[in-house]
């Protein structure tokens, strides 16, 4: 992998001594399964004499054409690179090459359907990928129009960036000649072919254009596409967009393509935006899963104008590119749609992820310094889109919603079709708003680690506060100690509600910060810091909030105060303040009235971590047993055919732990067991299926005969989940040995298997493991693609074990390893960190 790297000094000499102007590429798609033939022509300037290299992942070189001279393919290209000698004023290159097809989800990815044999390919070109399908400067600031020509079996369609042309047949297949795009970066060009079927629509821009619209699936999914839904969120994203934005959208044709085998949630190519297969619905989906596909829907079309329209100059400002977009969807989202909580569902995900990313060893700046592009393939992170987001809305309520949206047209409208850093975007939100933006991003934008705020208070005999202060820590190794903006609520006990009977705004800043407007008031029965979620920073309760919250957090009536409660009560039990088995109580008494599907979503996700590894080893049996019955009777109990029902069954499946468990499981599955409102679907089956294997209730013989009967792309990934989840370390080492041995398993069954391999209740099976897995590691990252590599350290890692010899092995790793890319032990690192903060939990629950 190391020999594809580019580094931030190699692109910016080159982008000194060149400036693209246009690509014509050919691809021929009908030459077989393994290649394709693509035909590269570039013209660009650059300074006389002057050497460069321009990028190109190929199995072969046929030719390589620079100015009229033939070049000798064995002496300039390398398989990576092709060395570009004494060039002149003005050049044009012409490069013939086999790429080939891939299956990791990266460059052109080939995928069969197993319904019906047709094969449909995509592609992914975010962060350095269009160079495994053409010859390209690969790197954002060099922009330039690109002009595709592509032949394909003549009963596929294709899609590009532009207008889908009509194709000429010539004999069995046909070609597609597209018209020549705006400028743009390489990594947002795009190619999408197969038997794809697709629905049509339009809608008029601001500018009073026609904007044809266009949806897109496989032919065996296409039933389970609701397009009038998408197409109508994406009119209200337009109309927001255009509206708040004061600036046209900036292409011709706006087409959503639902892809097989996506490793991302969706992708911002120019006009031809790629969305996971996962929002396709062929069963029944939790409301959390129909929310996230509308944010994703508006994210993506977000970046048409901040990330196509306008783009980074380096990817040092990846940060902001994805996390304008993760504001500005949510922000839509509530405004524009009808999922009005959408900042609700915001802080449960998004701030949670963001808070666990901060406190990571490989935590670093929002803007973040990328040193070439393995740095920026691991910055795809919770810091990157969910802390920047955060940080995004902090600033925003600093300068002012409207002078925000004034700012971003005016820097839209400045640098239209160009590059930017960040500079150019604080430079038109200080003359919009009047504010003076260097101090604030040099204490939010350019340290790293997330600050705790704690109420510190005193109450006399009656119950009257005395004294309250705000205490706000940072972690040693980032020391930071910044300004927010927040707010603290009290909440009372009033009938069979926790209503919140005083608010008080403040600035707090400094270690201590004395609250003189809340000495003698009464102390109420819970105290919330960042209530309404203004401020970036963790938060404590104090002992007495804490019991309230465990006894009385579903009567709370605000879904974001409760969010709040919730975020609080799991960081302090992730930071080992919190024993484990007071974070179980809080989640089991309070889950059944909880609203949020998110909410809902990501306490279960934490309740089966915490089940599984933060408490105390000698309770974790009991502790799983408990949860997965308790998560039975909330199944039972719940509003017949609600999303709360459901999601109770998935995590019941998922936690399932004992004989009457899997005769439960088995139950639902055949029938003889039955709740009222609930169905057993295709997935939900599988869902069954899975947890029934993790008992070893059932083995590979059973699995393949669900998928006899499922045997599409969603059943093959669920059933690979479901065999890896097999316990018992012959089991274990039978998914390990395959995964780490074949390097031709496809991107998504990769991924699902390292899922259900993860999927245990115990520490069985994973100890034989731990050395396999640190001898695998270096040879994993040098052979295969990065997505993979990715895939297969973090979901290997034995992270069930959860103890100190597995901290002890992983910290001789990283000495011995000292000399490895930054990357890799960065993923080591924080399969690490995970390690030792559930073994202080465990110390923490243990002295409970």
């Amino acid at each position: 992998m190391p020999a594809d790297n580019l580094t931030r000094v190699e692109a910016s000499e080159r982008s000194s001594l060149v400036e693209t102007s246009s690509y014509r590429v050919e691809l021929d798609l009908t030459t077989g399964p393994e290649v394709f033939r693509s035909t590269s022509t570039v013209t660009f300037t650059a300074t006389p004499g002057a050497s460069t290299f321009i990028d190109a992942i190929t199995r072969t070189v046929h030719s390589v054409t620079l100015n009229g001279v033939e070049l000798d393919p064995a002496e300039v290209a390398d398989g990576i690179r092709i060395q570009l000698p004494s060039l002149a004023a003005e050049n044009e290159l012409t490069v013939v090459a086999d790429h080939e097809y891939t299956n990791t989800g990266e460059g052109l990815h080939r995928f069969v359907d197993p319904v019906d044999g047709e094969v449909y390919l995509y592609s992914q070109f975010e962060v350095p990928d269009s160079r495994r399908v053409f010859a390209v400067f690969e790197q954002p600031d060099l922009k330039a129009t690109f002009t595709f020509t592509v032949r394909a079996p003549k009963h596929w369609k294709v899609v590009s960036n532009g207008v889908t042309p009509e194709p000429v047949v010539e004999g069995d297949s046909a070609v597609f000649a597209f018209p020549e795009t705006q400028r743009i970066s390489s990594y947002i060009t795009a190619i999408v072919a197969g038997p794809y079927q697709s629905v049509h629509s339009e809608l008029t821009s601001s500018d009073g254009r026609t904007i044809p619209l266009g949806i897109y699936a496989r032919a065996s999914l296409f039933e389970h596409l609701d397009a009038d839904y998408i197409f109508d969120i994406t009119r209200k994203g337009f109309a927001y967009f255009e509206e708040k934005f004061d600036v046209p959208y900036p292409f011709e044709k706006y087409d959503q393509l639902f892809v097989p085998e996506f490793n991302a949630g969706a992708m911002e190519n120019a006009g031809c935006v790629t969305f996971t297969e996962v929002y396709v619905f062929r069963s029944k989906v939790t409301d959390a899963i129909k929310e996230r596909r509308v944010v994703t829907i508006l994210h993506e079309l977000a970046h048409m104008w901040f990330g196509d329209l306008v783009t980074m100059k380096w990817w040092n400002d990846l940060w902001l590119n994805e996390s304008f977009a993760e504001w500005a969807s949510t922000i839509a989202t509530a405004e524009a749609t009808e999922w009005t909580e959408a900042w609700t569902t915001f802080q449960a995900m998004e701030k949670s992820w963001a808070y666990k990313q901060d406190q990571l060893p490989s935590t670093h700046p929002i803007v973040a310094d990328i040193r070439d592009l393995e740095d920026v393939q691991v910055n795809f992170d919770g810091i990157t889109y969910a802390k920047g987001g955060s940080v995004l809305k902090q600033l925003v309520a600093w300068v002012g919603e409207d002078d925000f949206f004034a700012g971003v047209s005016n820097y839209f409208k400045k640098h239209a079709w160009g590059n930017t850093e960040l500079v150019d975007l604080l430079r038109e939100l200080e003359a919009t708003s009047g504010r003076e933006l260097t101090d604030w991003s040099a204490k939010w934008l350019e340290t790293a680690g997330v600050n705790t705020l704690r109420p510190e208070l005193e109450v006399d005999e009656n119950g009257v506060i005395t004294a309250f202060s705000v205490l706000q820590r940072a972690h040693p190794d980032y020391p930071t100690i910044r300004p927010h903006r927040m707010a603290i609520g009290f909440y009372e006990l009033d009938g069979g509600s926790l209503v919140r009977t005083h608010r008080h705004e403040l600035d707090v800043d400094g270690e201590h910060t004395e609250v003189a407007e809340l000495v003698g008031k009464t102390r109420p029965a819970l105290i919330l810091l960042n209530d309404d979620d203004l401020a970036y920073a963790k938060i404590r309760l104090d002992d007495s909030s804490l019991e309230t919250a465990i006894a009385h957090l579903k009567d709370i009536e605000n879904p974001l105060a409760r969010a709040i409660v919730w975020g609080a009560a799991w960081d302090a039990t992730r930071d080992g303040e919190t024993a484990a088995r007071d974070y179980v109580r809080l989640v089991l008494n309070n889950i059944a009235s909880e609203t949020e599907s998110t909410t809902i979503r990501t306490t279960l996700l934490q309740l089966a971590q915490v089940a599984r590894s933060y408490v105390e080893p000698a309770t974790r049996h009991d502790t799983v047993v408990e949860v997965a019955d308790a998560l039975w009777s909330l199944a039972a109990e719940a509003e017949p055919g609600s999303d709360a029902q459901f999601q109770f069954v998935q995590y019941f499946a998922n936690m399932a732990a004992t004989p009457a468990n899997v005769a439960t499981l088995a139950g639902l599955r055949d029938g003889t067991i039955t709740l009222p409102g609930l169905t057993i679907d295709t997935d939900l089956e599988w869902l069954l299926i899975e947890g029934l294997a993790l008992n070893g209730a059932i083995g590979h013989s059973e699995i393949d005969a669900a998928l006899s009967t499922d045997n599409t792309s969603n059943g093959q990934q669920a059933a690979a989940r479901a065999r890896a989840a097999l316990p018992g370390a012959d089991a274990k080492r039978a998914v390990f040995d395959q995964l780490v041995g074949d390097d031709t398993v496809p991107n998504a069954i990769v991924r699902m298997t390292t899922m259900g391999w993860q999927h245990a209740n115990g520490p069985t099976g994973f100890a034989e493991l731990v050395d396999a897995y640190f001898d695998a590691i270096v040879p994993i990252w040098e052979s295969r693609t990065y997505k993979i590599a990715e895939y297969l350290i973090l979901g290997l890692y034995p992270a069930a074990l959860a103890n100190e010899n597995l901290i002890v092995k992983t910290r001789a790793w990283l000495e011995a390893n000292a000399e490895q890319p930054a990357a890799l032990r960065r993923m080591v690192s924080e399969n690490l960190a995970g390690v030792e903060r559930a073994v202080q939990a465990q110390r923490r629950d243990a002295r409970a």
